[in-house]
Formats: structure tokens, C-alpha cells, sequence
């Protein structure tokens, strides 16, 4: 029976090249996106961590208590420095003044502001030699005073920046210009993955990271056979205990690694998602051929079971040859899915956001997995059906072309199919009154579409009929090879519903996602611009960092400007969370926001007064007159604050509203503003006026400078991952459908061989079968389409109710424009798929076909 198995595979090796095409490219979108997973998230880690290769133990300040003195703030100087070197078991000890600086490229646009993590700011420490180790220059020299700057090789083929240029830059308030002297190399991953990097001469970043004469680190690198961890207690004996500590490099490993843990983790979730859609649709795809296989095999089993072969041979003859088939599929796809892996950064890269470069991980997951599809799904696959097959009766096979389903059959699986949509149609009926989108609704929304697209399969078969005669009407138009087409397509309900099978599921997440998706982006985008008065909003890119203190001044003159109204925005802790306050001016907060009050107003606003929003007043039990108590920033301690006032969330707003004192006094930095909204008169909306107000921010790389528009467009923007999936999946749908329908017709063309011959001959021309053989594929992709718009569509009205719940902008509409895309889609898919098996069955001659053999 194994050599049977082995014969069956070699004598059929143009049958099987289909189902080969289909595992090896389900196993290659499973291992690719495994792969591309482990390998992105790698690199990530590798981009997003310093290298402590060679430092032993860094050396670090404490940080200083409320009110200390500057001897107080920091003790890392060149005295300790040196102090260090030579202690025993030290190899070199090397200062660093480090920091953060975001730059403007050559025409004036932030340069990689996204990753304030990778846009490093260095100083350039000579040793001995008069070089810096850590900064080999390229070209030019280094930096000698505070009006020069050097900056990495990358840096400056991004930015488009030449010795001798003027760069502008910003740490973190004032813009800073300064002319480029020289070009230096980096090995750390973080600038080599998309970053940048600054390098000052040695007094100026000590005063802009440090303070003058001291550093932020001390690099201590270990002579060989030292251990680190003695080297730690040595050179810890040698510090201020009260204001610097020592920290083993393999701790600071530890503490990074959990650090770009948290950074990486969401870089592997949708490759994640693509996998396991690739999985579920691909396995109907297997599951449908090898079943049509052993159909058209039955008669061949058969006859085995005649000379003397028992149901477990027959059986165990298939299973080896699925399991031959798959591995050479698994192997193939495997190979495959790398490649797909090492070309999907390059893909999804852009000159400003690229994904960090790295060599390919393949961990034990991806292999296991290539296994697990090619060989066990192809395994299963062929397992059911011939189980099934070797169970019939040898005469019965042999007589027999098909046997369609029993009426007790089709009346189990009607009712299965009802229990399946009744459950998953409840589970979504039941949100319909969610306020929130808490895990447990999440997941029942998760299960309640599973279940509806489980339901749709299961059905399906019973579905057919109806919904095909139905469509037939269009096909009917098409006179007799219309007719033709809709009769092929309803002879086996079954096998017509298990090609339309990933039809169903693609179209159904597509849908689905795509009516999320336009309802919550246009949510968003009403609410992006909700409670803002203001025609245009300058703010930095964080509380970290402020707005240059003289920018107000000059905005408030630019010509068409009426109104510039500063906001201090800063963290402030009460119930045991962290909200959002903005510190606001009274008296012109009244033009730049729009505030919708339930109790109380801003005429009281002041020191030791807030005002806070509906959630926040809800959630702490509190009205206008109540008192919480709070601390803001980085004041320590609480206060008692008075509430004057409770308004409607507003996003402009935040959770808080406080008096510009109060919140300047506790932010991190002190008397800053992180925002000016600017009121302009009507005819000074334009882009002239933008640029204008560019300008007189000082063209900083830390602010933005965004009208409505461009707030509601960022809002939008928070989609595109969903987008992005939402493609993902329609691609790998259509590949996976295309493959699915040509697989089908192409059996359906050699089942039918003498069918066709005999319509040759009794006149009908190759265009006509070519025309029947595409008629049948556009109604099979036709009938998948449109169950899979019925669940897509049903599964976002649930899952919308829990955004609705949460957002009262949140209404669902449908994007009509993109769903009629989808349904031409798969029409087309219908045509290409019927294109090789149409043109074979033209080819057919009318004698040999009709021939007995």
C-alpha cells in the first residue's frame, strides 16, 4: 500500500500541482509572518537598546532631594573620572554627556521626530589620543565650541546635510543653530536602525544634559579576569553614596531588555493576526481539494477494496500519500515563507519610519509550524474524506458516479448551522447595551463573529441552492451557456460551498473591518476637533518638552493672529490614576476652546482651583463645589483642590483644567508652555498664515503646527494599522480564493471531460464552453461574496455597539464605495480563476473526449 501511495503521487503529478501550490503557499504566509515577527521584533530590540558590549559597570547620579545645593546635584566630574581609572581591576573608565536632540533637515521638516528614543545627543570626549573612541570621524573634525556640531553618517544623508551647513535643532524648549564641522560613525543600533545622533563638543552638552564640568555616566570597562560584580562593590566603595550609584552592565541589560519588551510587543501581534488568518483560510483551501481528490478517487478505492484491501490499508495508502505531499509542501513554503519574511521590511519601510534592519530569527516556532500546516492540516484533510470513501461498499463505489448528501444529513446540518448563528447572533445582540469596550465584551464580540462565520460555513451547502438560483437570473441572461453554468454550479452544493469557503471567511473579515474602520475614522474625526475654537494648535510632542518661551509673543504678532492663548500641559494624580491637566489663562480660554459645562464655569479658575471633566467627576464621585485631592507633575505631595466647575469631556481640554500658575509651578519644566492655540481672523485661515506661525515658533523639530484639519487627519491616522490588516487580509483572501476556485474547476473540467465533448458536438463553439466555465466561477465567487458581506456586515453592527457605547460620535456607516470594490473584487477573481481551466475544456477534441477508454 506504500508503494501504491508513492505510484499514486508520481503517476499524478499534474493533478497534484495545484494542491502542492496551495499547502506550500499556506505554509509560506504562516512561517513568512512567524518569522517576520521574531525577526522585527529582534531588531526592534536591537534598535531600541544601547550596546553593553565591553562596559562592565556604568556609574550614574541619584537623584538629588527637593532643595538640594548644586554641589548636591551631581558629583560626576573629571575628578571621579580619574579617581575611577585607577582603581584595581579597571581597564578605562569613559565619561559620557548624553542626551536627546531632534533636528530639521535640510528644508526645514523635523528629521525622524517619531522615535524620540533614537534621536541621540552625545558628547565628544576625547582620550589620550585625542580622539573619541565612541565618535570616529568620517569627515571634517569634531566640534570645538557651542556654536559647532557634528553628527552621524546616517543623520546626515537623511537630512540632506553637508560640512559646512547650519543645522537646526531642539532638546527641549529653545531652538538651538549651529554649523556642522564633521561626520562620525556610530555602532549603536538605535541611530543605525532610523535614529539620529548629535555629537556637541564636551562643555556644551554637559550644560544641556548635565550641568557644567559634569556628565550624565561613567563607562567603567573591566580588565581581563576581572568579575563585574566585585568590580561593582569596587568601584561603588569609591562613590558619594548619597549622589552616584553603580550598576553592573548585565543589570542594565536586564532592565533594557524588559524596557523594549514593552516597546516590541506590538510589532508581533498583527503578523500575528496575518498568520492565523492564513491558517484558517488555507486549511479550507487543503481540506476542499484533498476532499475532491479522494472523490474523484472512490472508484480507485474501490477496486482496491475489491482485490483484498481492508478499510485501514485504503486509508493509511491515502494518508501516505498526504503526508509525502505535505512534507514536500512544507518543505517548499518554508523556503518560501523566508523570503516573504526578508522582503516585508523593505515593503513596509519609508525614508522617514523604517523598520530597523536585522538578520532573520527562525526560531522552533516557524519550523513546528510549517509542519504543522503542510503536513498536519494535509494529513487531516485527507483523512475525512477517505475514511469516508473506504467505508463504501466496493460494488456500490463502483457503480455509483456520487452520492449526495442524505436527507438526515442535511437536516443535521441545517441545525447545527442555526444553533451556531443563533449563539454568535446573541452573543452580538448582547452588546448592544455595552457602555465600554471591557475585555469580557471584547471577547464575547470575538466569539460571537467566530461563530457567525462558522454558522455561514457550516450552511453554506444548504444555502447554495436558494441563493445561486437566485444569482442564476443574471447568468440566465447569457442564454444557454448561462444556463449551463448556473445547473454545474448546483449539481454538488457541497463542493460549490467549500471552493466559495475562503471566499466567505475573507470577505467577511474584510467587511467587516472596513465598516469598523470608516465608522470609527469618521467618529474620529468629529471628535478629533470637538471643543476646539481655535483655528490652529502649535504644541510640542510632549510634556517633556516645551514651546521656546518667546514663541508667544512673536505668534501673537503674526499678522492675522486675534487671539494666542498658552497651555500648560502637564500629569496630575488623584483616585489612584494618571490624567491629562491642561493649565489655561481664564481669560481667553473662552475663544480657543469650547467648553459645554453641566455645573459651575471657569470664573473661578484659579490657584487652588480645577475644573474636571464629566468622566473624571463621575469616576471620583464629585461636583462643582467638592474638593479632591491631587498633586500635579512632579510635586511629591498632595493638595487639596477645589472643583469650580465639571464640563463635558472635551479632547482639547483633557481630564483637568487648572489656572497657568498652578500647573507651570509643578511641571516638569517649570514655567513652560507645551501649547499655543491661536485664534486667527477668518481670511487669515490659509497656508501662508501656517507657515507664518512656523516661523515664529523658531521652525523648532519639537512643535507641530496643526490646523482643524490636520488634527482631524492625525485622528484618522490612528487607523492605519487597522487599514493596514484590512488589506492584509483582503491580499491574502484573494491569493488563497483565486487558488481555491482554479483548483475546483480545474477537477470539474477533467470530471466532466465527456460533458464537454458532447456540447462540442452538438454544436457549441470553444467560446461557448470557455463562457460556461467563467459563468460557473463568477457565480461561486458570487455566492461566497455575498455571504461573506452578510456576516462582515452583521459582525460590525455588534462590535460597533461597543465602540458606540464608549463613543458617543460613533455611528455606523457603511463605506459603500470600498464594499462595491470588494464584491467587483471577487467577481474578478471569479474571472481569472476560471482562465487555464476555460481555456483547457476549449482545447478538449469533441471525438477523443466522447471516446470509450
Amino acid at each position: 500500500m506504500l508503494r501504491t501511495a508513492l505510484r499514486n503521487v508520481l503517476a499524478n503529478k499534474a493533478r497534484l500541482v495545484t494542491t502542492v501550490l496551495a499547502v506550500c503557499l499556506g505554509v509560506a504566509f504562516v512561517c513568512g509572518t512567524l518569522v517576520f515577527a521574531e525577526s522585527s521584533a529582534a531588531a526592534y530590540r536591537a534598535a531600541a537598546s544601547k550596546d553593553f558590549a565591553g562596559i562592565a559597570v556604568t556609574v550614574t547620579p541619584k537623584q538629588p532631594p527637593p532643595g538640594a545645593g548644586g554641589e548636591q546635584a551631581g558629583a560626576l566630574d573629571d575628578a571621579l573620572v580619574r579617581k575611577l581609572a585607577e582603581a584595581p581591576g579597571v581597564a578605562a573608565a569613559r565619561p559620557a554627556a548624553d542626551g536627546s536632540a531632534t533636528l530639521n533637515d535640510a528644508d526645514g521638516r523635523p528629521l525622524r521626530a517619531g522615535k524620540a528614543w533614537a534621536n541621540l545627543a552625545a558628547a565628544y570626549v576625547p582620550g589620550q589620543d585625542g580622539k573619541d573612541g565612541r565618535h570616529p570621524l568620517v569627515e571634517g573634525r569634531a566640534p570645538r565650541d557651542g556654536g559647532e556640531l557634528a553628527v552621524d553618517s546616517g543623520t546626515a544623508s537623511a537630512g540632506g546635510f553637508k560640512i559646512g551647513d547650519t543645522v537646526t535643532l531642539a532638546t527641549d524648549g529653545p531652538v538651538l543653530k549651529k554649523r556642522l564641522v564633521g561626520i562620525v560613525r556610530t555602532s549603536d543600533s538605535r541611530v543605525t536602525a532610523g535614529g539620529t545622533l548629535a555629537v556637541f563638543d564636551k562643555a556644551t552638552a554637559q550644560e544641556l544634559y548635565a550641568s557644567p564640568g559634569r556628565y550624565t555616566s561613567i563607562d567603567v570597562s573591566a580588565k581581563p579576569g576581572t568579575d563585574e560584580f566585585r568590580l561593582a562593590e569596587t568601584v561603588g566603595a569609591l562613590l558619594p553614596a548619597d549622589r552616584a550609584e553603580a550598576v553592573t552592565g548585565t543589570a542594565q541589560a536586564s532592565r533594557q531588555a524588559t524596557y523594549t519588551d514593552t516597546l516590541t510587543r506590538g510589532h508581533q501581534k498583527m503578523p500575528m493576526v496575518f498568520a492565523g488568518v492564513s491558517l484558517f483560510i488555507g486549511s479550507f483551501l487543503i481540506v476542499n481539494t484533498f476532499t475532491m481528490l479522494v472523490a474523484r478517487r472512490t472508484r480507485e478505492i474501490a477496486l482496491l477494496r475489491a482485490i483484498g484491501a481492508s478499510r485501514r490499508q485504503v486509508v493509511r495508502s491515502v494518508l501516505w500519500e498526504a503526508f509525502v505531499l505535505g512534507l514536500v509542501s512544507s518543505a517548499a513554503g518554508f523556503v518560501l515563507g523566508l523570503g516573504i519574511a526578508s522582503v516585508l521590511p523593505g515593503l513596509l519601510s519609508t525614508s522617514q519610519d523604517r523598520l530597523p534592519d536585522g538578520p532573520l530569527v527562525i526560531g522552533p516556532l516557524p519550523v513546528v509550524a510549517a509542519l504543522g500546516v503542510g503536513v498536519g492540516v494535509t494529513v487531516l484533510a485527507a483523512w475525512l474524506p477517505s475514511r469516508k470513501a473506504a467505508k463504501v461498499a466496493p460494488i456500490e463505489a463502483l457503480r455509483a458516479d456520487g452520492r449526495p448528501p442524505t436527507a438526515t444529513a442535511s437536516r443535521v446540518r441545517g441545525a447545527a448551522g442555526l444553533v451556531l448563528l443563533a449563539v454568535g447572533g446573541g452573543l452580538l445582540v448582547s452588546l448592544t447595551g455595552a457602555k465600554d469596550a471591557s475585555e469580557a465584551n471584547l471577547q464575547n464580540a470575538m466569539y460571537g463573529c467566530a461563530l457567525i462565520v462558522v454558522a455561514l460555513i457550516v450552511l453554506a451547502p444548504l444555502l447554495a441552492v436558494p441563493v445561486i438560483r437566485l444569482t442564476g437570473r443574471l447568468t440566465g441572461r447569457f442564454g444557454i451557456t448561462g444556463h449551463l453554468a448556473r445547473e454545474n454550479a448546483l449539481r454538488d452544493p457541497r463542493r460549490t460551498a467549500a471552493t466559495a469557503s475562503a471566499l466567505i471567511v475573507s470577505t467577511a473579515l474584510v467587511a467587516g473591518l472596513a465598516v469598523i474602520g470608516n465608522s470609527t475614522g469618521q467618529a474620529l474625526d468629529r471628535k478629533a476637533a470637538a471643543g476646539l475654537g481655535a483655528d490652529y494648535v502649535i504644541g510640542s510632542r510632549s510634556t517633556m518638552t516645551a514651546i521656546d518661551p518667546g514663541a508667544q509673543k512673536r505668534v501673537a504678532a503674526t499678522p492675522g493672529v486675534r487671539t494666542a492663548a498658552g497651555v500648560a500641559d502637564s500629569t496630575v494624580f488623584t483616585g489612584g490614576a494618571v490624567r491629562r491637566i491642561a493649565g489655561v489663562d481664564p481669560a481667553t480660554v473662552g475663544e480657543v476652546m469650547r467648553l459645554d459645562f453641566a455645573g459651575g464655569s471657569l470664573k473661578d479658575l484659579g490657584p487652588g482651583r480645577i475644573a474636571v471633566s464629566a468622566t473624571v467627576a463621575r469616576e471620583q464621585g464629585v461636583g462643582a463645589g467638592g474638593r479632591v485631592n491631587a498633586r500635579i507633575g512632579q510635586n511629591q505631595e498632595f493638595t487639596q483642590y477645589t472643583v469650580v466647575g465639571v464640563y463635558a469631556d472635551n479632547p482639547t481640554a483633557g481630564d483637568v483644567l487648572g489656572s497657568l500658575a498652578d500647573v507651570q509651578r509643578d511641571s516638569f519644566l517649570p514655567g513652560s508652555v507645551q501649547r499655543i492655540l491661536v485664534r486667527a481672523d477668518r481670511a487669515a485661515v490659509s497656508k501662508a498664515t501656517e507657515d507664518r506661525l512656523r516661523a515664529a515658533a523658531g521652525n523648532s523639530p519639537l512643535v507641530q503646527v496643526k490646523d482643524r484639519q490636520a488634527l482631524v487627519d492625525e485622528a484618522a491616522g490612528s487607523l492605519a494599522d487597522l487599514l493596514t490588516l484590512m488589506y492584509g487580509l483582503l491580499a491574502i483572501g484573494t491569493v488563497i480564493s483565486l487558488l481555491g476556485i482554479v483548483n475546483t474547476l480545474a477537477m470539474s473540467v477533467a470530471d466532466r471531460t465527456r460533458e464537454i465533448g458532447v456540447l462540442r458536438a452538438v454544436g457549441m463553439d470553444r467560446a461557448g464552453i470557455r463562457r460556461m466555465i467563467r459563468l460557473e466561477s463568477v457565480t461561486v465567487a458570487a455566492f461566497g461574496t455575498l455571504l461573506g458581506l452578510a456576516g462582515g456586515l452583521f459582525g460590525a453592527w455588534g462590535v460597533g455597539s461597543l465602540t458606540n457605547g464608549a463613543m458617543k460620535e460613533y455611528s455606523l456607516t457603511p463605506p459603500w464605495g470600498t464594499l462595491l470594490l470588494v464584491c467587483l473584487l471577487s467577481l474578478t477573481i471569479g474571472v481569472l480563476a476560471a482562465a487555464v481551466p476555460a481555456r483547457r475544456a476549449a482545447a478538449l477534441s469533441p471525438l477523443e473526449t466522447v471516446a470509450d477508454r
